[in-house]
């Protein structure tokens, strides 16, 4: 997987790639000439003493050396410049991968292991990159070159590196293969680490409170512990390589000394070609070398390649137009997938902002019985529709339906006459704002979290949002006002702070669907009032669905829907349901004073 990676990457690099071969083979060149050049200096110019043979063939040995140098630095920038485009585009990939999931394939990795694929496991991939550029390439041509040019210089001493190359070879595979389940293991613990070290940042302040410090400092040490002693255990195995062959590496010029002298001290051999001769010896080691230290990083790299596909693999469940038929519904208890789920319609008119829900079922995959199902009810411009239920009914679930964050698996939802499923997920999202049940800001400032809606929106229309959203007072009293700093998440802020600004934001856009989940809960009774009362004139037109806890936020609601268990129990206006529905009127009477109900 990890070349099969590589090589989809060097694709448009196919040119660069070429120059590198290139270039590095220049470089061994130089390097597998020299010690001949050297030879040839000693034989034929120091001991007859000849000086302008050591200067003619010195001369070529700096020239030699400077193209040797030019050529490595050009390798060596080329190699290094690509490997950074490869981790650039895998970024940008699995960014761009990531922003198509759903929240439940993002659940299904967990953002700890997406952070640490994007961005530890990139950059070992990119370490990988380098070392093959500037150090396998050139391996094999100087680890074979060594060899040709050691035989010609003396056959018999050539037995050395016969003897030798096998050697090398078998501990390189026994200490690989030790690695990979090394390394594979060492990610998972990365992301536990991770995952654990993201946990308590967040969540300082339970941790805190509940006086929980010394459980959290264990929890982590002990996957600190882990991942250390998976690190260890793999260092010690990288660093114990390079003590065998050095041992190797010194038996060998030891036995080539030794049998070279008595060579020369016989007249069969000249001390030049066995100084040649032990430069080549070394060289066929180090281009073992060098490869060994490519294919020791090659296995965490193949892991790292392996959790990178895994990412790129997925196959989004939402994106973009799919079949207006429903995928399936419920028969009995069971999920029956190409099921019809009620009647749907053909594609009519536009209808502007309306919202259509027809027999909509919803459930997780694998799930024996749905979150939502049977759901009907029809949203209109200029109306307010309110959905209401005990903990867990499914309304935040029914609200993720409309924009496509999660799917329907049967029935239908039509906004502004057609299916949802037919529209561009970027034209259906850019017709709607929504306040998320969580407010969530983004490191910056106030003004670019709200330009987020609208990035054209002037200063004066700023203000006039934070004026509907009741948060203009406390934005004026910042330092730098608009331009006032925004940690992470909204840090530094109050919850009804970053609720207020949360809904300034939706409101900048001119939106034909407005989706508020739960999104004045951090808010006081009368501060709430004021920011519905304000933003009457900003919704008028649209058609607005609300998500809400509390009845005082839904009274005056166009139709308020109740939700019992995933189904749809009730739907009418405040008054009517009072009379008619007993589950509403219990929500009511736990909410309201005796005196509030009729």
């Amino acid at each position: 997987m990890l070349f099969g990676l590589m090589r989809r990457l060097l694709g448009e690099h196919r040119a660069t790639v070429w120059g590198i071969i290139v270039l590095q083979m220049l470089q061994t060149a130089g390097n597998l000439l020299l010690p001949t050049l050297n030879a040839s200096v000693i034989d034929e110019g120091i001991l007859p003493r000849r000086t302008d043979v050591i200067l003619r063939l010195g001369g070529w040995m700096i020239g030699l050396s400077v193209v040797q140098v030019a050529a490595a630095l050009g390798a060596g920038y080329l190699g290094a410049a690509v490997a950074m485009k490869i981790g650039h585009r895998l970024r940008r990939e699995l960014f761009a991968k990531v922003q198509a999931m759903s929240s439940q394939e993002v659940g299904a990795f967990g953002a700890p292991s997406l952070v640490t694929r994007a961005t530890n496991d990139v950059q070992q991939i990119q370490t990988f990159a380098v070392l093959v550029f500037t150090m396998l390439a050139a391996a094999p041509v100087m680890g074979i070159g060594g060899i040709i040019l050691a035989i010609q210089q003396d056959a018999a001493l050539s037995a050395v590196v016969i003897a030798i190359v096998p050697l090398l070879v078998v501990i390189m595979a026994l200490i690989v293969r030790r690695l990979i389940p090394l390394y594979r293991q060492g990610q998972a613990l990365i992301d536990g680490a991770t995952r654990i070290l993201r946990e308590q940042i967040i969540g300082a302040s339970v941790i805190r409170s509940f006086v929980r410090q010394d459980h959290e400092a264990a929890r982590f040490a002990e996957a600190n512990r882990k991942l250390t002693g998976n690190n260890l255990q793999s260092a010690l195995l990288v660093a114990g390589m390079l003590p065998m062959i050095m041992i190797v590496v010194n038996l060998s010029s030891v036995t080539v000394v030794w049998f070279g002298g008595h060579l020369i001290q016989s007249g069969q051999m000249q001390v030049g070609a066995l100084t040649a001769f032990i430069a080549y010896i070394l060289q066929i080691l180090l281009a073992i070398m060098m490869a060994m230290y490519v294919f020791m990083t090659a296995p965490r790299a193949a892991v790292c390649a392996e959790r990178i596909q895994g990412v790129l693999d997925v196959d989004p469940a939402i994106a973009g137009p799919s079949p207006i038929s429903p995928t399936g519904a419920f028969v009995d208890g069971a999920f029956v997938e190409g099921a019809a789920a009620g009647g749907i319609s053909d594609a009519g008119t536009p209808t502007g902002g309306t919202v259509e829900f027809r027999d909509v079922v919803f459930a997780y995959p694998g799930a024996e019985t749905p979150v939502l199902a049977g759901i009907s009810f029809t949203a209109g411009p200029g109306s307010v529709t309110a959905i209401i239920g005990s903990t867990g009914s499914g309304k935040s679930t029914l609200l993720n339906l409309l924009p496509r964050f999660l799917d329907a698996v049967g029935g239908e939802i039509r906004f502004g006459g057609r299916d949802i499923r037919t529209l561009q997920l970027d034209e259906l999202r850019g017709r709607m704002a929504v306040v998320p049940q969580r407010a969530y800001l983004f490191s910056g400032t106030i003004a670019g979290n709200l330009r987020m809606a609208s990035p054209a929106a002037t200063d004066e229309d700023l203000w006039l949002a934070l004026r509907r959203a009741q948060a203009e007072e406390f934005v004026r009293n910042l330092p730098n006002g608009l331009n006032a700093a925004v940690g992470q998440g909204g840090a530094g802020l109050s919850g009804g702070q970053r609720q207020r600004l949360c809904i300034a934001r939706a409101i900048l856009r001119k939106a034909e669907l407005f989706l508020f989940d739960d999104s004045f809960s951090a808010l006081d009774y009368a501060t709430e009032a004021s920011v519905r009362e304000a933003l009457v004139p900003a919704l008028e037109s649209a058609t607005v669905i609300i998500v809400a806890e509390r009845i005082s936020s839904i009274v005056d609601a166009s139709q308020i829907l109740v939700l019992n268990d995933g189904r749809l129990v009730a739907q009418g206006t405040h008054p009517d349901l009072l009379r008619t529905s007993r589950t509403y009127r219990e929500i009511a009477e736990s909410q309201l004073a005796l005196d509030e109900l009729p």
